[in-house]
């Protein structure tokens, strides 16, 4: 059995509802990047990874290009020798960003392929350990009106979320105190709410941002720096007086081991579509699990609910509204504040390719 065919797309896929942040600005859509395999006997697996709206040519130009040719007659069981084998063939022109986004969605269908073959659901294969794995409601929501920030929310309730995460990072530390106590009194004191900055403070900002956020009783306050200052978020974490998530801007495992022995991160936070595919990030879940941390994710929920269903110290998946359920056979299912992962071979995401061939980039 080889790799025969590595066929890789690129789609703009459009926001029903533009949605904002503190680093990135206004949203009108993202793109999806998607790598499918076949083997010599005609199994397929699929993986995929995203941009927000930039890069994404790059990301699907190195896949054609450069990832194709190392994996054509390869062996696609031995996910991590071809998994060395992408990452030092990339290595000079780049460890991280498009390159690791590159990896990523090829290593997502090596997996994907793999469990199919064996007719296994991927969390079973990853090693099992819960299907039902506790998930929060993330808005990408810092410019909505307050109104329509809470209207949001109720939706989010009604869906069967029992977890919520808001963006922080306005203009004025004051608006965003508000509209925290605001969501927290709208909730309730019990109810887990997160709130995410998206890299937007100094240090000092961040600790003196952390500190009058205290008194909402957040699960965690996210990114609120950037992701190159480890020293900094150590600091945080002391002086803030609130837990820490970070890692969706980490794309090693390096990375990882520097913020989690730094004691700049409370809950490690991987994002399987540009740290390295399913390979790199049950390794930080398991670096993660070494250090006594829970473990969070960041986007592309359909999947990585199979990763956290394999891990001992998750603790929240994020399910993200970014459009692609009506490009998906099965969205994913929230039942009473869980998602579940599917019992279906692989990871189970089921692209309709038909109509994402009208949203076609490139």
């Amino acid at each position: 059995m080889i790799v025969t065919e590595l066929v890789s797309g690129h789609y703009r896929i459009e926001l029903s509802v533009p949605l904002s942040d503190s680093t990135h600005g206004t949203m009108t859509h993202f793109e999806l990047i998607t790598a499918r395999l076949r083997d010599s006997d005609g199994a397929e697996g699929v993986g995929y990874t995203y941009t927000v709206g930039v890069g994404g040519g790059a990301v699907h130009a190195l896949i054609e290009r450069d990832l194709r040719p190392l994996l054509m007659g390869a062996d696609p069981d031995l996910i991590e020798a071809l998994w060395q084998r992408m990452w030092w063939g990339l290595h000079y022109g780049g460890r991280g960003g498009p390159t690791c986004s590159a990896i990523s969605a090829v290593d997502i269908a090596l997996w994907d392929l793999k469990a199919r073959r064996l007719g296994t659901p991927l969390w079973r294969l990853l090693g099992g350990f819960d299907p039902a794995v506790p998930c929060y409601a993330g808005g990408i929501d810092l410019e909505f009106p307050l109104d329509q920030l809470l209207r949001q929310t109720d939706d989010n309730l009604a869906r069967g979320f029992r977890a919520i995460k808001m963006k922080v990072g306005r203009a004025r530390l004051s608006e965003d105190v508000e509209r925290v106590q605001a969501m927290r009194s709208h909730l309730g004191a019990d109810f887990p709410l997160m709130a995410d900055a998206n890299m937007r403070w100094s240090v000092d900002q961040a600790i003196r941002a952390a500190r009058a956020l205290a008194p909402a009783q957040l699960t965690w306050l996210e990114e609120p720096t950037i992701p190159d200052d480890v020293a900094g978020h150590a600091r945080i974490v002391r002086e803030g007086g609130l837990p820490i998530a970070t890692g969706e801007n980490l794309h090693t495992l390096y990375e990882f081991k520097q913020m989690i022995e730094a004691g700049g991160v409370t809950f490690p936070e991987p994002d399987v579509t540009n740290c390295g595919g399913v390979t790199v990030f049950m390794k930080v879940a398991r670096l993660a699990e070494a250090f006594n941390l829970p473990l969070t994710s960041h986007g592309v929920h359909d999947l990585t609910v199979h990763l956290l269903a394999a891990a001992p110290n998750r603790s929240y998946l994020e399910a993200h509204g970014f459009g692609l359920d009506r490009y998906i056979a099965r969205p994913l299912e929230i039942r009473e504040g869980n998602a579940i992962a599917p019992d279906t071979p692989g990871h189970g995401v089921a692209f309709d390719w038909a109509a994402l061939e009208a949203a076609r980039a490139s």
